[in-house]
């Protein structure tokens, strides 16, 4: 197959994954629980009653997997550690047998040349953190930082790359605020506290690494940026306000050092924003060599009027009783995009990547790129033959390919693209009803089979220079 998509030199070709979404292995070699364990077992809170318990059992098959991923020429695997498999209550005493299985992975991916890509925290906080509060507490932070002091030790001499944070957005107002994440609560003002102690930990496990790394592995955090397009009367302020909560309440402390002030003034009635010390600031901007994008959609909204039937699509349908916009949830409404649509129900719009990277480039012209996460899920039909043939993502992932190209050819500085999932697995709270994997996984047999998108993604990486 020939590609007329050609990516510079050295760009980095790679695939994600996340530690609770593949590991299993939820009580193996020391694990401790995490957040999700105790939301998966909660009736009602996942799709069909599913857990991470086994999951794509990855723990005890990753050699296998990582001979896949070289077989398909992956350059770089992104993959998360399991918190709770490295440090069971949070704090304390370390598991070595938790450190072991990362040391293992990192030395499997680097004898077939594959960068290893590490994330500290993907979703899966320590149980009795949550326990004693959860991200709203200054102390979750603190003890991410001597988490992180642990890894950069036990892994900073091999690691290509570290990423603090995935996607603090779902952690602080998917699990604080709309309680659709783990650990599922409903708190406007807990959400907006978590907003700050995630920074936090960014910048002060940013430090970490940095100090306790023999070698001089790359940091990095990942962002799930909002795209967004305004409708109707006041979309500007519709967009103004949803852009400050989903995307400035980050970039804004950790690439300008502050919160922006229409945030602030947004949220008054629901916090005061007491949380943010003197100093933290300054700790939360940390020099990123890379700042990882996820993209997967945009989203379109518009001022409610107060009397309509009010829209609440945000793009994450998952059952809950909260609000994940708090400041913001009674002013603006979220318009139902128009198709095509992935089996998530997200609009497919490649272009909407293309102009991400753009403002961000524009905004942050020093800061190099990396698109860490984009891929779809659909429903996915195995042949008799026990091929899997989809086309559908084939195509997604051609056109956002090719908008990563426009972008590049704009003058962006962008270092590489990680398709997300390499693996069917664990899709939160959609349990095992979703696939984003461009390998299939047979869930009661866990056999892996690469799908057509996978082949076309392996000639592609083949095609480059």
């Amino acid at each position: 197959m020939t590609h007329p998509l050609v990516f510079p030199p050295g760009f980095v070709f790679g695939s994600a994954t996340a530690a609770y979404q593949v590991e299993g292995g939820a009580t193996d070699a020391g694990r401790g629980p995490s957040i999700w364990d105790t939301f998966s077992r909660t009736p009602g809170k996942v799709w069909n009653g599913d857990t991470g318990d086994v999951a794509c059992d990855h723990l005890h098959r990753w050699e296998s997997d990582l001979d896949l991923m070289a077989e398909l020429g992956l350059r770089a695997y992104r993959f998360s550690i399991s918190w709770p498999r490295v440090i069971p209550d949070g704090r304390g005493a370390v598991n070595n047998a938790g450190l072991d299985f990362y040391s293992r992975l990192v030395d499997g991916l680097r004898a077939r040349g594959i960068r290893p890509v590490a994330t500290l925290y993907h979703w899966d906080l320590p149980q009795p953190l949550e326990d004693a509060g959860g991200w709203p507490v200054r102390e979750t932070a603190e003890a991410f930082a001597e988490y992180a002091a642990v890894v950069g030790a036990a892994l900073g001499d091999r690691v290509d790359t570290f990423t603090t944070l995935n996607e603090p957005w779902c952690s602080a107002y998917l699990g604080y605020g709309q309680g659709g994440h783990a650990p599922g609560r409903t708190e406007p003002a807990a959400a907006l506290a978590a907003v700050h102690h995630l920074n936090l930990a960014h910048g002060l496990g940013a430090a970490a690494l940095r100090a306790s790394s023999t070698a001089d592995p790359d940091l990095s955090v990942t962002l799930n940026f909002h795209v967004l397009r305004g409708a109707g009367d006041g979309a500007d302020e519709a967009v103004r306000r949803i852009d400050a909560l989903a995307n400035r309440a980050f970039t804004g402390p950790m690439l300008h050092g502050e919160y922006p002030a229409d945030l602030l003034a947004d949220t008054s009635a629901v916090s005061d924003w007491s949380f943010v010390r003197p100093g933290d600031l300054a700790l939360i901007r940390q020099p990123l060599d890379v700042l990882g994008v996820n993209y997967y959609s945009t989203a379109t909204v518009r001022l409610w009027d107060g009397a309509s039937p009010r829209q609440s699509n945000d793009g994450h349908k998952a059952a809950a009783g909260g609000t994940a916009w708090p400041g913001s949830d009674a002013i603006v409404e979220f318009v139902e995009q128009p198709g095509p649509h992935t089996a998530m129900g997200w609009n497919i719009a490649p272009e909407g990547l293309t102009e991400l990277l753009l403002a961000l480039s524009a905004e942050f012209p020093a800061q190099p790129l990396m698109v860490t996460e984009n891929g779809a899920a659909f429903d996915d039909v195995v042949s008799p033959d026990g091929r899997v043939d989809d086309p559908l993502r084939v195509d997604y992932l051609a056109r956002h390919f090719a908008a990563a190209r426009d972008a590049l050819d704009a003058g962006v500085d962008l270092r590489g693209y990680y398709v997300w999932s390499l693996l069917d697995n664990f899709e939160w709270g959609y349990g095992y009803a979703k696939r984003f994997g461009i390998v299939h996984v047979d869930f009661e047999t866990l056999a892996r089979a690469p799908k057509s998108s996978a082949l076309w993604y392996r000639d592609l990486i083949r095609s480059q220079p």
